[in-house]
Order: C-alpha cells, then structure tokens, then sequence
C-alpha cells in the first residue's frame, strides 16, 4: 500500500521533511459542502491505550495501524484524522492528508491505568505547534474526578489551552467526562446527567468559548445533553456496548439533534469485529453525509 522502507529512511535521514510535508499538503475549510465532519481518531496509543475489545494489543502494529488509516482516509466522505504528532507526521509523509481536516490531539500525559492518570498532561500537541504545522483544530481531553485533586490543575492546564487557541483562531474541540474509579481504573459516568455536568463545566473554560468545539459521547436520552450547549458538537464513537447495528442506529439518531455536526471515531471503525474496515467506514460516511456514500451489504 505505501514504502515503509522510505518513510523509515526518511525519518531517519532527512527529518526536515517532516515540516516540508505539513507545510506543502494541500488544505480546505474546515466546514465545506454540508457543513458536516467525519473525523477519523487515531490518538489512543500515545496514552498507552492500545486495546480494541478483547484484542489488548490491537494497536500495537504501527505498519498496521497506517494501513488501516491510509484506507480509511481514501474512502469517500472521510473529512480527516485525529493524531498526535508522531501518527499525523507519518500520514503527511505518505500523503495521506491532502485535502484532509487534521486534528491535533494535545494532552496524553494521563496514561491508562497510571496512578496519575488524571493529572492528565499537555505532552503532544500544544498552540504552536498547531499552528506552525497549519492544523485545522486542536483536541483535549477533559476527564473530571471530583475525588481526585488532579482534576484541578488539569483543568487549570485545559483552560489555558483554550484561551490560547482562541487567540491564535484555532478552533479547540473539548472532550469533557465525569470520571470516577473503579478497582483501580478510571471510567466514565456514560448517564445523561453526567455528561450535562461535563459540558457545562467544559464549555465555561478559557477566557473565551469563539472557538471551542465539544466532542461528546452518545448516551442514553441524548436530546437532553444536545441542549446542554450551543457549541458545535461533534459526536465521539466510542467503544461499542452494543453490536454494530445497534450502534450505528445511535449515532444516527444523535446525529439528527440540534447542533451534532458529525461524527469523531477510532477504534470501533479503524478495528470492526469483521476486520472490514472499508464497510464500516462507509456506514459511518453515509450517516454523517446522507446519500454521499452507498452502504456495504
């Protein structure tokens, strides 16, 4: 599909391509023809987080992981990816993103399954480095214990951020959850009141909200978290609960609500249980840009 061989000499070698490759892809608007996004998420490794499932090491192959991502991204109706450095420097080298929104994933210093993990860190992406490379938005994760004094600065760290990338006009999408631990591990509380609690004290960082975007889970009675806010949402896949039908049938009746401008997924599509991921890819593409794609039998 693509040289391995050259894109590992080329990083060894000439590492000044690198910038030349962000600087010289192709760009668009961030909201063309139906004003809706189809983003595809490829930021779970530099968390350490590389289970898909039952397959606990289902990312661990970065050959494997591009693949999967070049071919995701050359389907129809695929806006764009979602990456730390590393995974977007490597999609611009092969080519990969002309034409493509990229999202900058920014704060993966809360590792899965640390001890700190919610002392969750700025340790990718930061404003300038978004905009030296051109990028379209930033992304941060805003997870919220109210038990654990870690949600302080890291809120504190995810406000700044926010003012920062209003000043440089860089849209900002926020990724908000009340969080709390279970034997050990950090969840998510998916109830609607919950994710209500996290948009509200999301949306209120940074010394201006002009540019932030949500990012946000499908949950049940999700007309009432679509209410929440006035900010442009995009919807997170997530980990499917459900079989593939059942989900897909939820994100497209999120996707109806006032404000949901698209969709956000990763490992549910980059890793379906068919290993089929043009077909699930398609699926997707068809629910955010209705007609644009035709569904796989």
């Amino acid at each position: 599909m693509f040289d391995l061989d050259e894109l590992r000499r080329i990083r060894a070698e000439e590492p000044g391509r690198v910038a030349q490759a962000m600087r010289s892809r192709s760009r668009r608007s961030l909201l063309d023809g139906d004003g809706r996004l189809f983003i595809v998420a490829a930021d779970h490794p530099a968390r350490g987080a590389l289970g898909v499932g039952d397959r606990k090491t289902a990312m661990a192959s970065r050959v494997e992981l591009l693949e999967r991502l070049v071919t995701a991204l050359q389907r129809p109706g695929v806006d764009g990816v979602l990456g730390t450095p590393d995974v977007v420097e490597d999609l611009a080298l092969l080519g990969a993103l002309d034409g493509k929104i990229v999202v900058g994933s920014m704060n993966r210093g809360g590792l899965q399954g640390a001890a700190f993990e919610m002392d969750d860190r700025f340790t990718a992406y930061d404003v300038p480095g978004l905009a030296r490379d051109g990028l379209d938005l930033g992304k941060l994760l805003v997870r919220i214990n109210l038990e654990d004094p870690a949600t302080a600065p890291t809120l504190e760290a995810s406000a700044a951020a926010v003012t920062a990338a209003a000043e440089a006009r860089i849209p900002i999408m926020l990724e908000p959850f009340m969080s709390y631990r279970e034997d050990g591990r950090v969840c998510s509380d998916l109830t609607a009141d919950a994710v209500i609690k996290s948009v509200a004290i999301a949306t209120g960082l940074g010394n201006t909200s002009a540019y932030s975007w949500l990012k946000l889970p499908v949950v049940p009675e999700m007309e009432r978290v679509a209410e929440a806010s006035t900010l442009p949402t995009l919807l997170l896949g997530g980990d499917p609960v459900t079989g593939q039908d059942e989900t897909f049938a939820s994100w497209q009746d999120a996707l109806a609500l006032p404000g949901m401008r698209g969709l956000v997924v990763g490992r549910t599509l980059l890793y379906p249980d068919d290993d089929d991921v043009v077909a699930a890819v398609d699926i997707a593409a068809g629910l955010v840009h209705a007609g644009a794609v035709v569904e796989h039998p």
